[in-house]
């Protein structure tokens, strides 16, 4: 198949080079690649350069220069530059669709309407709180100065590839830092229509540095580099405890959005129709591939069948296919290494006695190839089984039951994650003492709409430090208290 977005990479010169110090490079050592796969159909589209410790550290030298100067630019055009990013990227939005469609299988519609605007958004609240932060403060005759950590290392995930890069660039750039990105090799292509939206946007030399390659290599040169004063990773549990070992010798700041097993807490008096259709969506929402999705659906033992039959009506309207196509509202999972890991959860799922009430083993019927998964959903699950505890990444819900709402809650809490909730009830006060008592970062109630301004991270095993809105801006600042502010001469006075 030949790809839009490939042929535009390929002629660029793009597949085989890195973007360090403003320009596109050729790695320092050309031995290594890395082969894009189309889920869909398994065939490999494209192969892009892998970097190695030695551009690692080209790219950090490049963020240290440039840091010097853009550390200390005005607020007001470090916003007037990511205002022309968040320009460019919905100018280029189709093209962005497309790759995020092509590298991790995402239906196209989903890539055009949620996966490029939202990571667009990111960008113009990152623009609006470098606009609006009081970068300096006074308390008596202190001054407080939040000013840029300096050089961040940013490691992005393949399940929301543009989402989660602007996600880390767009306030690390805000708040005057200079960064080197290390996308997922898996889904590169977004990550390298972004450096070219930075280079047309205008942003300096060094700011913004990309380097591609795999964890154990790139990531972990990030994060053991001592000119990193930060290193921000979205990914499993497993490689966020990776970099905060690898960066811990250096004493830099480490913030992690790491796994989930999140709850979706019915409560008893809950009209089910509003409460379980969105539930199932949003179990399912980009394929199950979400680390807050609600994959623990836990309801009233006295309403679970009820709760049965209308999550199967609303899984019966989901649409598993091509992701191309415009019917399509769900595509592959976005490597083999998901699909066999999705494929075996359900088989335990069914070895541990939890109910299928849909989906099950294997592809959809129809589709031979490709990454294709059946959205499955269990019943009659109880707390403790593999299911329930363990993060799938695909598309399967768990249905548990409960006698009591304090069961409830201690069922949602009983994992060792804390990413996000979500709690349903006509009873706004009972709805929001739950919300209270769930120990994770972000709740919603009753099927909020999403709001970038809401900071997202975890408790427990869910990481640390946060994400969106001006608290994920504010991760990318220090802390400096000037004391006697107010009583020292002013510069060059006498």
């Amino acid at each position: 198949m030949n790809s839009p977005v490939v042929e535009h990479l390929r002629r660029a010169g793009r597949l085989d080079r890195m973007f360090v110090g403003g320009e596109w490079a050729l790695p320092e050592t050309q031995a290594h690649g890395a082969v894009v796969v189309d889920p869909s159909t398994e065939e490999a589209v494209a192969e892009i350069a892998l970097g190695s410790a030695r551009d690692v550290a080209a790219a950090v030298a490049a963020a240290r220069r440039a840091f010097a100067t853009w550390s200390v630019s005005t607020a007001h055009g470090r916003a007037l530059l990511l205002d022309r990013v968040h320009a460019l990227i919905l100018e280029r939005a189709e093209l962005f669709a497309q790759a995020i469609s092509l590298e991790m299988g995402a239906a196209i519609g989903f890539a055009r309407h949620t996966q490029v605007p939202s990571a667009a958004e990111h960008i113009r609240v990152a623009r609006d709180n470098a606009r609006s932060y009081a970068f300096v403060t006074h308390r008596g005759d202190m001054a407080i100065v939040r000013e840029a950590i300096g050089v961040c290392g940013l490691i992005t995930p393949w399940n929301w590839p543009l989402y989660q890069i602007t996600a880390k660039v767009g306030p690390a750039l805000a708040a005057g830092c200079t960064v080197v990105l290390k996308p997922s090799e898996l889904s590169p292509l977004s990550a390298l229509l972004f450096a070219e939206v930075v280079h047309d946007a205008g942003v300096p030399p060094g700011v913004f540095n990309l380097v591609n390659g795999s964890g154990p290599e790139v990531g972990a040169a990030l994060a053991e580099h001592p000119d990193v004063d930060m290193i921000s990773i979205t990914g499993s549990t497993r490689a966020g405890v990776l970099v905060a070992q690898a960066a811990a010798p250096t004493v830099k700041r480490v913030a992690q959005e790491l796994g989930g097993k999140s709850p979706n807490l019915i409560l008893p008096d809950a009209d089910l129709l509003r409460a379980v259709p969105p539930g199932v969506a949003a179990a399912f929402r980009n394929v199950g591939q979400s680390c807050s999705a609600p994959t623990r659906m836990i309801v009233p033992r006295a309403r679970l069948q009820e709760v049965e039959r209308i999550a199967l009506e609303a899984a019966a309207g989901i649409v598993v296919g091509d992701p191309r196509s415009q019917q399509t509202t769900h595509g592959p999972v976005a490597n083999r290494a998901q699909f066999n890991r999705v494929q075996e959860m359900i088989g335990i799922g069914i070895a541990e006695g939890a109910q299928l009430i849909c989906g099950g083993p294997g592809r959809p019927e129809g589709l031979g190839c490709g990454y294709y998964c059946r959205p499955t959903i269990f019943t009659a699950v109880h707390p403790r089984m593999q299911i329930a505890q363990e993060e799938i990444f695909g598309p399967v819900l768990a249905i548990i039951p409960y006698d009591s709402v304090d069961e409830a809650v201690e069922i949602a809490n009983d994992t060792v994650y804390g990413l996000g909730a979500h709690v349903q009830g006509q009873d706004l006060a009972a709805a929001r003492a739950v919300a209270a008592r769930i120990r994770c970062g972000q709740v919603h109630i009753n099927y909020p709409a999403w709001n970038p301004h809401a900071p997202f991270g975890g408790y427990k095993r869910s990481g640390n430090g946060r994400e969106y809105g001006l608290e994920g801006f504010e991760e990318y600042l220090e802390t400096k208290a000037i004391l006697g502010f107010q009583d020292a001469p002013a510069p060059g006075s006498a």
